[in-house]
């Protein structure tokens, strides 16, 4: 029999002062010397108004790697001395600093507690709750009383516009004109922002005040079904993936093949119809929901684009959450991949608005290969009765 486990401490850090639309592309650099004409289209349809970059602004340097703004947001969550005491930590990331060492090992390198179980789960916005399924589960079987799961992005240091010069050099003697870069990647420049959020599991509740308990954590993968959509580190060539090891490090530079891709028409066709209608109808029937029951719907999207889409999805398997009860904070904090879960809720969570009793649906899709994941917890207080 599996234990309670209950989200007691959530933090955040996102780096630096936020970044408006009108100055994103002065941070991240011009390509090819020229603005970008996707830029516009992009932020107009994705709704988004500001974002965070660890890139200072003064220096225009990176200020921060992924595992030193992780560690950030894990001190965010205990004093030095309780963090000793971390027994499992899991961290999440799609753009890690390097390809090894792992990610996790490299934040707990940062933080200088002392041994412990350490993991690290990596893909695309789905790896921090993948990281906090293994968290949860590690505490709730009893090998961990106390685990800390936390996903971090530093999408920036992808999409600085240097990335990208060797790219522009190699085509710019056959073109008339100054090459622009190809739209599946130049989407992603404006989509994509850094962040980190982290959450501190304990096997019982807060003593007093606010916990989280985590009823139950699904998640299902496509890819049986689809190719992949998003993707970086590799070429798609006749509809196969080509990994960056497969080529010489001058085709890796002409090609930009580090550059994070997104393949938008099937992105557009599919992200609702199979993250939310195929995989919810899945998951209702094995958990038993009913959406009258959902009192806060915590939704990852990439874009406002999607956010009718979303509703209308749901509505077509008739699981509609009023959108009322929809919480995101997407428009002011940007899309920070696998950190962005754990920043809405940590915003939730110290609203002042969850009350004992309330039930949190949340949901969270990648469009690597098409996965979707759904959680359910519940609002506990510290005297509040759960028989």
């Amino acid at each position: 029999m599996t234990r309670p486990v209950y989200i007691n401490r959530i933090s955040a850090c996102l780096p630096h002062a936020p970044v408006s639309n009108e100055d994103m592309e002065a941070r991240l650099g011009q390509v090819g010397e020229r603005p970008s004409r996707a830029r516009s289209i992009v932020l107009r349809r994705n709704g988004i108004r500001q974002r965070h970059y660890v890139i200072d602004p003064i220096s225009g340097q990176p200020s921060m790697t992924n595992a030193q703004l992780a560690a950030a947001a894990i001190r965010g969550l205990a004093s030095p001395a309780e963090l000793q005491e971390i027994q499992c930590l899991v961290a999440s990331t799609s753009s890690p600093d390097q390809i090894m060492p792992g990610h996790a090992v490299m934040v707990h390198g940062e933080l200088g507690n002392p041994p412990c179980e350490v993991v690290t789960t990596a893909g695309i916005c789905l790896c921090g709750v993948s990281g906090l399924k293994y968290a949860w589960l590690s505490v709730a079987s009893g090998e961990s009383s106390n685990a800390v799961a936390c996903g971090s992005e530093v999408a920036s240091a992808l999409m600085q516009a240097r990335n990208f010069s060797s790219e522009i050099d190699s085509v710019a003697d056959d073109l008339e004109r100054s090459p622009e870069l190809a739209f599946e990647k130049d989407f992603l420049r404006w989509m994509l922002s850094d962040g980190a959020g982290a959450v501190w599991l304990e096997n019982q509740p807060n003593a007093t005040g606010l916990s989280l308990r985590i009823d139950w954590i699904d998640i299902l993968s496509f890819a049986d079904q689809f190719p992949a959509c998003m993707y970086a580190g590799a070429e798609m060539q006749d509809e196969q993936l080509v990994g960056w090891s497969r080529m010489d490090g001058d085709e890796r530079n002409r090609r930009s093949v580090m550059a994070i891709k997104q393949n938008v028409k099937l992105l557009n066709e599919n992200i609702v119809e199979v993250t939310v209608e195929q995989a919810l109808q899945r998951i209702r029937k094995r958990r038993d929901l009913d959406p009258g029951d959902i009192d806060w719907f915590l939704p990852h999207y990439s874009s406002e684009f999607f956010r009718d889409r979303l509703a209308d999805g749901l509505a077509r398997i008739d699981f509609s959450i009023p959108q009322s009860r929809w919480f995101t904070n997407l428009t002011s904090k940007g899309n920070t991949g696998a950190a962005s879960f754990f920043i809405m809720l940590e915003e939730l969570f110290h609203s002042g608005r969850l009350e004992p009793g309330q039930r949190l649906l949340g949901y969270v899709p990648e469009s690597g290969r098409f996965s979707s994941a759904f959680l359910q917890m519940t609002v506990v207080q510290g005297d509040f009765d759960e028989a």
